[in-house]
């Protein structure tokens, strides 16, 4: 018999996954921060632009059914995180807006901006949007500023259960040096798997060349801050919660526990982060290795889905409140309905038929590699 328990865990589960699809799919905004450095021509930005364009909406599509389904499945977190730290988000949606309509407007007839505007759009999404993402994810081990009193919902002139303590509405998370460090990783991921896409996927030596030597440059830095990151957070306190009572409390080194009480986790984090350092390492080390992006985004997707999936399950709270602990959310205070979560349960069985669908999809856009002669010839091209 299907519990209220298994339902909560499952749907934790999907989010987690879809994080770690988004995470991999950033290599897309990474890519378009080197629009300007990594060509030297504008055939080779013209190259750049097309083989990135043909992927943009795929991170696009995943970030709207990541949010989603967090509204969907979590409804508190989504009210009390969308509603309160909302200057992070909007920044982060604002991101993805311009992103859209510099890929189809930079080479529309009678561009007044000229396609060097959009391009210079392209590239703040690329640096603010992987950015504040992972600072914004990286409150779920940190905390945020807010309370919760759910008997709020009674009062007629105010039925605000959630609110913010502060008047920067998430902005403070800039100030904590974790968060930023987490930040810098998934920029630097973004950029690094970015380099490793276009080895694998333009015909075009001189660049590949150069993408191997910014590979350096790249994933050096990922690696300093992600370590960064994630040994400050297992030996930092983390936020437990009581299985019978529901209170939360401080306890030292929880998700280090964590991922040692969960051994099946803690083998796929392991494996995520060996995969993710074999994609670059192979790169840097052998011209003749080209598959570098399937290694590490494999790697990715399960190391990013086991720090979500530690940060949920094994009684933690996955949005701490900081000024006050008992206002935190977890998977039991911040669901849905049984029968929502049911409902949406069976719709979620689809989802291996969108995966698949996604993946005909890109097999069908990328049946060679694609040189600037591909982009010359496509009356389609951005």
């Amino acid at each position: 018999m299907i519990t209220y328990s298994f339902l909560q865990h499952y749907w934790w589960f999907l989010i987690s996954l879809l994080g770690g699809l988004l995470a991999f799919l950033l290599f897309i905004q990474g890519g378009q921060t080197m629009l300007f450095s990594l060509s030297k021509t504008e055939d080779e930005r013209r190259l750049l632009v097309n083989v990135l364009g043909r992927k943009w909406e795929f991170t696009f599509t995943t970030l709207v059914t990541f949010g989603g389904a967090f509204f969907a499945s979590f409804p508190l977190f989504y009210s009390t995180s969308f509603g309160g730290a909302y200057w992070v988000w909007m920044a982060i949606l604002f991101c993805f807006i311009i992103q859209a309509v510099s890929y189809e407007f930079q080479s529309k007839p009678g561009n007044v901006y000229g396609a060097k505007t959009y391009r210079s759009f392209l590239y703040i999404n690329g640096l603010l949007a992987t950015f504040l993402i992972g600072v914004a994810i990286a409150t779920f081990f940190t905390g945020s500023d807010f309370a919760v009193n759910k008997g709020n919902i009674t009062n007629q002139l105010a039925p605000v259960i959630s609110q913010w303590q502060n008047p920067w509405n998430g902005l403070e998370a800039l100030l904590n040096l974790r968060n930023l460090s987490l930040g810098l990783a998934v920029f630097f991921l973004s950029r690094t798997q970015a380099l490793l896409f276009f080895i694998n996927r333009l015909n075009h030596p001189e660049m590949e060349k150069r993408s191997r030597k910014n590979l350096w440059f790249n994933a050096l830095p990922f690696v300093v801050f992600f370590l960064t990151f994630v040994i400050w957070t297992l030996f930092s306190e983390g936020f437990a919660v009581d299985s019978a009572t529901g209170i939360v409390s401080m306890e030292k080194y929880k998700y280090f526990t964590n991922l040692i009480e969960m051994p099946i986790i803690l083998g796929l984090f392991l494996l995520g982060v060996v995969l993710v350092l074999f994609g670059i390492g192979g790169s840097l080390v052998s011209e003749k290795f080209k598959s570098g992006i399937w290694f590490s985004g494999v790697g990715t997707v399960l190391t990013v889905c086991s720090m979500f999936l530690i940060v949920g399950y094994n009684n933690t709270a996955f949005y701490p409140a900081t000024p006050s602990l008992q206002s935190s959310l977890t998977i039991f205070n911040a669901s849905s309905s049984f029968y929502t979560l049911k409902a949406m349960s069976i719709v979620s069985l689809f989802i291996p038929v969108v995966l698949g669908y996604i993946f005909y999809t890109w097999n069908a856009m990328e049946k060679k590699r694609t040189d600037i002669d591909d982009i010359n010839n496509d009356h389609h091209a951005y």
